[in-house]
């Protein structure tokens, strides 16, 4: 009885483990996802700065910023 326990609980060990591993690998495929789109965003700011052409929204970031403090 007891090697019966034993095994029904190992099982169950393994197949949790492979459940977390699913879940794992969807949450790096989501990561790798959105760090290409910060890379992308990155590359366009870069982009705008080197141009001359980015321009901070002085407003936007003063409220930013003013929530912060509070």
């Amino acid at each position: 009885m007891i090697s019966q326990v034993n095994g029904s609980a190992i099982g169950r060990a393994y197949a949790n483990n492979g459940v977390e591993q699913k879940e794992n690998q969807k949450t790096e495929k989501q990561t790798n996802v959105s760090k290409q789109g910060d890379m992308s965003k990155i590359e366009k700011i870069k982009e705008s700065i080197e141009s001359g052409n980015y321009q901070i929204n002085l407003q936007a970031l003063s409220e930013k910023i003013a929530q912060e403090l509070l």
